[in-house]
C-alpha cells in the first residue's frame, strides 16, 4: 500500500473489518482515504465511523439505522452506496434490484447518511463481455433511481480485477481491483 501511496494513489478499499483496522493503523501516518467495501455486519459498523470516507455495502434497513445511530453519536454524516444483487445469489450481499428504490428511499430519510450511489458484485464469469449486461442494468438501476427520487448518485463501484474495462465503458465511477495490484489474497 505505501508503494502505490507514493506513486499517487490515495484511495484504498478493504473487504475485512479486521484487516481495515490493522492496515489503518500501521499506515496512519499516510492521509490514505479508506473505503469499506465488504459485506458488513451490524455490530462492526462502530469500528469504521470516522475512519472510511465510504461504506460500499449498504444492503438492509437494520444496517443503514446501525450507521445511522453511530454516525450520529459521532457528529457524523456517513456516505455510503448502496449494493445491488443483480445476479440473485444468495452467498453475495445486496439489495434485490426491484427493492433498491424502497431502500434508498428509506436512507434518504436518515440525516447522518449520504448516499453517493449504487454497488454491485455480478456474477463471476470466465469472459468479461458476458458480465457486460450486469453493468449496464446498474447504470439503468442508477439512472432510474435519480430520476424518480431526484437525487444525484454519482458513483457507481462496479468492477473487479478481470472485468474492470468493461465495467469502465459502462460507467464504473469506482473499480475493485486489489488482486490486480496485490495479487491473490493470503488466507
Amino acid at each position: 500500500i505505501e508503494e502505490f501511496y507514493r506513486c499517487g494513489l490515495r484511495t484504498f478499499g478493504e473487504n475485512r473489518v479486521q484487516e481495515f483496522l490493522r492496515k489503518a493503523e500501521a499506515l496512519s501516518h499516510l492521509d490514505i482515504d479508506w473505503h469499506f467495501i465488504g459485506r458488513l455486519q451490524s455490530n462492526k459498523v462502530k469500528y469504521l465511523i470516522g475512519k472510511v470516507s465510504l461504506i460500499h455495502s449498504l444492503d438492509r434497513r437494520s444496517l443503514a439505522d446501525e450507521i445511522q445511530k453511530r454516525a450520529e453519536k459521532a457528529g457524523r454524516v456517513q456516505e455510503v452506496l448502496i449494493e445491488v444483487n443483480l445476479g440473485g445469489e444468495e452467498s453475495k450481499g445486496g439489495v434485490p434490484p426491484e427493492e433498491a428504490g424502497e431502500l434508498l428511499s428509506y436512507v434518504l430519510s436518515l440525516p447522518a447518511l449520504r448516499v453517493r450511489g449504487l454497488m454491485c458484485i455480478p456474477p463471476y464469469l470466465e469472459d468479461p463481455e458476458e458480465v457486460r449486461p450486469y453493468f449496464i442494468k446498474l447504470r439503468k438501476l442508477r439512472d432510474s433511481l435519480e430520476r424518480e427520487f431526484s437525487v444525484s448518485l454519482p458513483h457507481l463501484s462496479m468492477g473487479m480485477s478481470h472485468d474492470f474495462e468493461v465495467a469502465v465503458e459502462e460507467g464504473a465511477t469506482i473499480v475493485r481491483v486489489g488482486t490486480l495490484l496485490f495479487g491473490e489474497r493470503r488466507v
